[in-house]
């Protein structure tokens, strides 16, 4: 499970193009300037042999690893590799027995190197704290999701974290022209040449991942035939095929996408929110995340500005359970569309929040004795529902003057209805009738809301 002295120099000919190409030294080092150009503190402190314990986050194929091992070179430090897929305490013991070893034998430093160390439970995460806190090793683990929701508090509190982005196709450009010339680990004896079009489509399809890129290149050179050299778009797309979009039901990139669907809807983007409907669809996710989602924004972002787009949002959902995928699908694209071009109002939203904070604040206060429920003639001996009027007896079924919050809350005003939508005639309605009564907040909030 361990390996105690990775040699980066060592690259067989059957490993991967992408392991024989990783980077010898931080100048070969692709991507991640915001942490490595010269001069910033992480490279100084590469380069200077100072060691830290430290979480690597980032997607697949930017570089986690090979960062690892470019530190452990640096610092002359032997480095061990966990990965949490397949590792337990066990295996984390042996690797920290080594380390132990080492260090008292050959006056060594390890470096812990744990790939995906989100996938450790509690327990094992906590294993590794005593010996990251007495020095008996250089913790670095490498995680494709959020630090701050996977790992523990404690491993945080003892390892500095850094975001490792994506590569951008300068990047990958840069990588793919070292890998093409490159004769004693890359693909340069063969010669190989790339057409704009067929270059265009690698960077793309590599998505921003240089392991992907290298294999999907090493795919194709292996489609070359060995006496050709020129490489079209024609045969990329028949070695590789179409794109695979990278998707995770659990991970950040899952929510990440719903989140910038709910975003788009809110903004009133029809183009983007459907852009991220089938960014979903295409990645194999469920349509009906979205129709949930859809319901939720109905109440959260349009409210009452647009009463239908609930009712819509229901009719989609109900379209895919009675016609199946295909025109369902479509039904919940309709619902997108239209809730995105919908008039927008978070009054609803803003308004059930205050009523919530309010009943945690006053959950004593009374109910008034005129809304009390009067079931027997002992209740209404006590005066419960005394001077209740009906509202239906009254013009506009409106009782100028009645109250129905407690006393502490009377003057509360918890919907307010905004200038958009349908909203804009209930907001006239609820003023028109309460301005009838001089106690209500709404009747004193008018002159505000005229201007």
């Amino acid at each position: 499970m361990t390996n105690a002295s990775l040699d980066l120099d060592f690259k067989p000919d059957f490993q991967p193009l992408a392991a024989r190409m990783r980077a010898q030294n931080l100048d070969q080092y692709v991507g991640q300037q915001h942490l490595l150009a010269a001069g910033k503190p992480l490279r100084v402190a590469i380069e200077q042999g100072h060691l830290h314990s430290m979480i690597l986050w980032g997607p697949p194929g930017t570089g986690k690893t090979t960062l690892a091992e470019l530190i452990a070179r640096h610092a002359n430090a032997s480095v061990s590799r966990l990965s949490a897929v397949t590792s337990g305490v066990k295996d984390i013991r042996l690797a920290i027995d080594e380390a132990k070893q080492r260090a008292q034998q050959q006056g060594r430093r390890t470096l812990l190197f744990v790939d995906e160390v989100h996938r450790f439970n509690k327990s094992q995460q906590d294993a590794f704290l005593p010996h990251i806190e007495d020095g008996t090793v250089v913790f670095i683990g490498a995680t494709t999701e959020n630090p701050g929701f996977e790992l523990n508090n404690a491993l945080l509190s003892r390892a500095r974290v850094y975001r490792l982005q994506s590569l951008s196709n300068d990047d990958l450009l840069q990588l793919l022209q070292r890998a093409l010339s490159d004769s004693e680990y890359g693909l340069g004896k063969r010669g190989i040449q790339l057409q704009p079009q067929a270059q265009a489509r690698l960077l793309d399809l590599a998505g921003g991942d240089a392991r992907r890129l290298l294999n999907y290149l090493e795919v194709v050179a292996d489609y070359l035939p060995l006496d050709q050299h020129e490489v079209g778009v024609e045969l990329v797309t028949d070695a590789i095929g179409e794109k695979a979009t990278a998707f995770d039901h659990q991970g950040d990139h899952y929510y990440d996408i719903l989140s910038a669907f709910h975003k788009s809807v809110r903004g009133s983007s029809p183009d983007g929110a459907l852009y991220w409907y089938a960014r979903l669809l295409v990645g194999g996710g469920d349509p009906l995340i979205i129709a949930r989602r859809l319901l939720a924004i109905a109440s959260e972002d349009i409210g009452n500005a647009d009463p239908r787009a609930m009712q819509l949002a229901l009719n989609a959902w109900d379209t895919y359970h009675r016609v199946g995928p295909a025109e369902g699908e479509r039904a919940i694209a309709q619902a997108t569309i239209y809730c995105a071009c919908a008039a927008k109002s978070n009054a609803v939203y803003n308004a059930f929040k205050q009523a919530l904070r309010a009943a945690k604040e006053h959950g004593d206060a009374p109910v008034p004795e005129h809304l009390r429920n009067a079931p027997t003639q002992v209740h209404k001996d006590q005066g419960y529902g005394q001077d209740y009027r009906y509202a239906h007896d009254y013009p506009n079924a409106y009782v100028a003057g009645e109250q129905y919050l407690p006393d502490e809350l009377a003057d509360s005003r918890f919907y307010q209805p905004n200038e958009r939508g349908l909203e804009i005639k209930i907001k006239e309605k609820l003023l028109r009738l309460q301005s009838l009564d001089e106690r209500s907040p709404w009747a004193r909030g008018r002159d505000d809301d005229a201007h």
